[in-house]
């Protein structure tokens, strides 16, 4: 057989090769096919002449005999024909690296149990002695039924040219998962293709640094097994100690046994029994809070499958349900009795997990929402309001349209209205006209004489009389108001009238110029004395000078003396080598600056104010007060009055002359 493979080709008579799944170097590996048992498998080829060949078979005989329902078994493993070949079980499923790659990290409860499910083989792996080797993510699946299983237990070490019995590197790639989940970081030892977990000075992240809602049990646990620097190495966890704290804090699983359908129960195991605990695999376990039922439904589903005696001859499995793996059967019996049906719940239910929501507290704790046990009571039916009429009832039969108030009396004459002004009652006046007292707090009327429609005297009963208030009427007591505001209205605008009128016209020159008086006058600005001026060159080369010994002549209050900038061959601005100069004018102390005056010489020349309590370094900063453009006198006049020590005079804009450019101040005047 040629040491070169290809699709098609079938190995030792038996393995047809199907697809090339990877190749690294002379290491090609396969999904074949199983002529003999018509099933998938993996196939890795190798040259026989490959220093990696005779480790990868003892690794290969190492693990055969290995019979776990979590690892994908060496079915073969031969040396012919110039190649050396190991055949897997086949596993349908994704892997863990690209099971975080779709769904992004996992939930705490769920990387905690899939963690513990690859511990807990580890655990009876390392008991005998046997090591992984190389515990990566990509060695890790989920199958379509959500059990996990183990890719290439001792081969793929192998394969990389690894030592076997690697049992601490195990260890940390085992906490490394765990991370890895909580993550989507890798944090082991063994090569993976999942982004590296970040580290500062050479130390991991706690998980709850990259991701937040982390439980700090297994924060601690990443942290204790991945940054050595907490313990010394025989501090570090085992695998069994792993899968004991994370099935602790998963807590209770889903109460039954999850049957693996087909295959044949082993003859042989290589490893010690296994806790029946630890036999179940499903995927993340869910149970309802305080669920007796489903509490002690785990015990009671395992009882059935002790006692399981095994399929009759005749009824067989079906061929779509054959194990590959040679797992174990859990299976129940053909024909459950009726206390077996009542304790297994069906495993299609998926039931509320006991900790599904996660509550963070304000010292970073997280506990679990709990499922409720009752349904809440459903909150009362909706009712309409009553309806409100749109108009007042018809009173009930003999009785009046119009009732008094609560807690006021009635008047003994059942036809009285007291604005019904057209009613003639003959025997009053006032009622006549609609006159009457207002009651107090009521409004109803007071004590009048009405005849047989009088009003009590006492109405409260206090043994006190009332004052006759006939000559009321309802509502004259705000027309009095207004009336007495009209009449104000009208002296005050006669008042207003006759002041007019009776003034006198202003004559030219007189005293009586109502304008005189009417509004002050601003007070003029007066010139500052006292004031020291100096060059102002900052961004000059030549010492930063300009003309020092001429500036004194700006203060002189002679126009016929100046002070001159040096010549420049290009104007002020963008394009210019500098974006102007000017003087600084020390008041002597802070004063308040309304007016700046500056007579310039030469032509057009443009220049900006600014006012600052500190000696300036530059105008970059500074915001002017006003600017001004002109030739001759030039003025900037402030709006408000701008308090400071300095005045800055600089100018931007310089008129021609022969040579060049070069500007000219007579004199500076600071005005406040």
């Amino acid at each position: 057989m040629p040491t070169s493979t290809q699709a098609g080709d079938v190995l030792a008579e038996r393995y047809r090769l199907d697809d090339l799944l990877s190749e690294n170097g002379s290491c090609r590996f396969w999904r074949a096919h199983d002529l003999v048992l018509h099933r998938p498998v993996s196939v890795h080829v190798i040259p026989a002449d490959d220093e990696r060949a005779q480790p990868v078979l003892d690794a290969a005989r190492r693990t055969g005999p290995v019979i776990d329902r979590r690892l994908l078994r060496v079915l073969d493993a031969e040396a012919a024909g110039g190649l050396c070949y190991v055949v897997n079980e086949w596993g349908q499923g994704d892997s863990l690296d690209a099971l975080l790659t779709r769904e992004g990290p996992l939930a705490p409860r769920r990387a905690a149990w899939l963690v513990a499910e690859v511990a807990d083989s580890l655990a009876v792996a390392h008991a005998a002695g046997l090591a992984h080797g190389h515990l990566a993510p990509e060695n890790v699946l989920l199958d379509q039924n959500g059990h996990v299983r183990i890719i290439g237990f001792g081969v793929e070490a192998a394969l990389r040219g690894l030592t076997p019995g690697r049992l601490n590197v195990d260890e940390i790639d085992l906490v490394g998962l765990l991370y890895c989940s909580l993550t989507g970081r890798w944090a082991g030892v063994s090569r993976s293709a999942v982004p590296p977990a970040p580290e500062v000075h050479g130390e991991v992240l706690r998980p709850r640094q990259v991701r937040a809602g982390i439980p700090r049990t297994l924060d601690a646990l990443c942290d204790q097994v991945l940054n050595p620097r907490q313990g010394p190495a025989a501090t570090r966890p085992s695998a069994q100690s792993v899968r004991d704290l994370l099935r602790g804090y998963v807590g209770e699983t889903t109460g039954t046994l999850v049957p693996v359908p087909g295959g044949h129960a082993p003859a042989t195991r290589a490893f010690p029994p296994v806790d029946p605990s630890s036999v179940p695999t499903a995927a993340v376990p869910v149970v309802p809070v305080d669920d007796p039922a489903a509490r002690a439904g785990r015990p009671e589903a395992a009882e059935p499958a002790e006692p399981a005696e095994p399929a009759e001859p005749a009824e067989p499995a079906e061929p779509e349900h054959e194990d590959p793996a040679g797992q174990a059967e859990v299976a129940a019996p053909q024909d459950p009795g009726p206390a077996a049906a009542s304790t297994a719940p069906p495993s299609s239910t998926d039931l509320p997990t006991e900790a599904g929501m996660p509550v963070f507290h304000e010292d970073d704790e997280v506990d679990w929402l709990r499922a409720r046990t009752e349904k809440p009571t459903p909150p009362p039916p909706l009712t309409d309001p009553d309806p409100k009429p749109l108009f007042a009832p018809d009173p009930p039969e003999g009785q009046p349209v119009r009732r008094p108030r609560p807690g006021s009396r009635a008047p003994s004459a059942p036809d009285y209205w007291p604005w019904d002004a057209s009613q003639d009652s003959g025997r009053d006046a006032g009622r006549d006209s609609g006159t009457g007292a207002v009651g107090r707090d009521t409004g109803s009327w007071a004590s009048g004489s009405w005849g047989t429609g009088s009003w009590s005297d006492d109405r409260w009963g206090t043994g006190q009389g009332l004052d006759d208030t006939n000559d009321r009427v309802p509502g004259r007591s705000w027309i009095r108001l207004a009336l007495i505001v009209a009449a104000c209205l009208l002296v005050g605008v006669a008042a207003v009238a006759a002041y007019q009128l009776g003034l006198k016209p202003p004559t030219v020159g007189s005293d009586d110029d109502p304008t005189a008086t009417a509004s002050p006058t601003a007070v003029e600005p007066t010139p500052l004395a006292d004031l020291v001026a100096d060059d102002f060159d900052p961004q000059g080369t030549d010492g930063r000078q300009e003309n020092p010994e001429t500036v004194p002549n700006v203060l002189d209050g002679d126009p016929a003396t100046s002070w001159t900038t040096s010549t420049y061959e290009q104007n002020f601005g963008p394009a210019g080598l500098k974006t102007g100069v000017g003087l600084v004018v020390d008041l002597g102390s802070t004063r308040a600056v309304r007016r700046v005056v500056v007579s310039t010489e030469g032509g057009q020349t443009s220049l900006a104010a600014y006012v600052t309590s500190e000696a300036p370094t530059g105008v970059s900063e500074l915001t002017p007060v006003g600017t001004a453009s002109g030739t001759g006198e030039l003025t900037i006049d402030l709006n408000e009055a701008v308090s400071g020590q300095y005045v800055t005079v600089w100018l931007t804009l310089l008129p021609p002359v022969d040579g060049g450019f070069r500007g000219t101040i007579t004199e500076v005047q600071v005005l406040g």
